[in-house]
């Protein structure tokens, strides 16, 4: 963050504000600041304290108007920042509510009648098959990077609170095996147990166990000589468990920049439809992480199950009811009906399950036209027993006159 801006007392309060309800958020409003700082500057050659101090006491230097301030911002982010609808738009809001924050009043229908800014143009997400999924997975370099893809494309959890994850989160007792999402660390800062698949669940132990794999280690000693000896690491339950690392934690926003430069590598490696942009844009790609928790979603909701993606899932806050809850065995139950849909490299085992169904269709099958033959026959004794009994009264009736 600049200096600059660090030098202006309301902008410190204000970060803080926002920090208290989250760090990253506080980290992004003030990447954003900056640029309303420099605009400030060079416009009206003021501080942002000076101009809070301006706008609500009139204390220093000339009147500013709100509403002008704002339309000159939008031209100076299209001319200096960013010409993408989205972004200024987000710098934008996040400017109004500094201001604000400071008791500048803006009124909704003057702001939206003076303050002009470019319209959003939104495109319509394409669906990623099973089929570009599994694509994706082999072609991951290292199974971290497998296994972390693998995860967000079986459990629908958004990106950095994947990252959260710690070796203590996971339950291995459990069947299915479960992992606590911690609060803290979700967009909604709701806490929640998901269920892993069994393909999952072997690609984390697989994992952990290359992880604290023994190695040759090559360093230097303090006296600059050079050493190779053999270690092992010893596990620590309070890891993050797609850290790189075996000894220490990096940050949660580290570690999420690192997977997503692997994960723009990985796409531009395997090209065509992968490495596709959107709208001919060179920064935004058609496929990203967000799509793989689209995937999940998209598959369990065309099994019936929105409700349960919503709330057990993928930690929605939103479209699902306060009073929808599932006893711990139903919720086994579904997982269960959706698993198989969310695997994807055990074909052996999908395999097996496909075969199996197949011969309970024969089965069945077999077992319907047997019944449909007996009722045929069933049918045809019927019939030649009334037949019979029409002569037989015929007869009678033929005696007894």
């Amino acid at each position: 963050m600049s200096s600059l801006l660090l030098d202006n007392t309301t902008v410190n309060e204000y970060l803080k504000g926002i920090s208290i309800q989250n760090k990253h958020t506080s980290a992004v409003y003030g990447y954003r600041l900056v640029s309303f700082d420099r605009y400030v500057n060079q416009t009206y050659n003021l501080t942002l304290d000076q101009l809070i101090t301006t706008m609500t006491q009139m204390g220093h230097g000339p009147r500013v108007d709100v509403y002008q301030l704002l339309s000159g911002y939008v031209e100076y982010l299209k001319d200096n920042v960013t010409t993408v609808p989205l972004t200024i738009k987000h710098y934008l809001s996040t400017v109004r509510n500094y201001l604000e924050s400071f008791d500048i009043t803006i009124l909704p229908h003057k702001f939206k009648r003076k303050v002009r800014t470019p319209r959003v143009v939104r495109t319509e997400k394409e669906a990623l098959a099973k089929e570009d999924i599994r694509t994706i997975l082999e072609a991951a370099r290292s199974i971290r990077q497998k296994t972390y893809l693998l995860f967000l494309s079986s459990t629908g959890c958004r990106a950095q609170e994947s990252l959260s994850i710690r070796e203590m989160d996971i339950n291995w007792k459990k069947d299915p095996v479960t992992i606590f999402i911690r609060g803290e660390h979700t967009k909604t800062s709701v806490s929640r147990n998901i269920m892993i698949t069994s393909e999952m669940a072997a690609a984390i132990k697989a994992m952990l166990q290359y992880k604290y794999r023994t190695r040759h280690v090559h360093h230097y000693d303090k006296n600059g000589r050079s050493i190779n000896e053999i270690r092992t690491p010893k596990p620590n339950q309070e890891l993050l468990i797609f850290s790189s690392n075996s000894y220490q934690n990096p940050t949660i926003e580290g570690l999420y920049n690192e997977c997503i430069t692997q994960f723009e590598e990985l796409l531009s490696r395997l090209g065509g439809k992968f490495a596709e942009r959107e709208n001919g844009e060179k920064t935004h790609r058609k496929i990203t992480l967000h799509s793989l928790r689209r995937h999940v979603y998209s598959v369990v909701s065309d099994l019936g199950y929105n409700q349960f993606a919503d709330k057990y899932m993928l930690g929605h806050s939103y479209d699902v009811s306060t009073y929808y809850r599932k006893p711990e065995k139903e919720r086994i139950e579904i997982f269960r009906k959706i698993e198989p849909y969310l695997t994807f490299l055990n074909q052996t085992d999908l395999e097996t399950r496909h075969k199996d169904t197949e011969s309970r269709l024969e089965m069945m099958e077999r077992e319907n036209r047997e019944l449909q033959n007996k009722q045929k026959l069933s049918t045809e004794k019927y019939s030649k027993i009334f037949e019979r009994i029409e002569m037989l009264e015929k007869k009678l009736q033929k005696k007894a006159k």
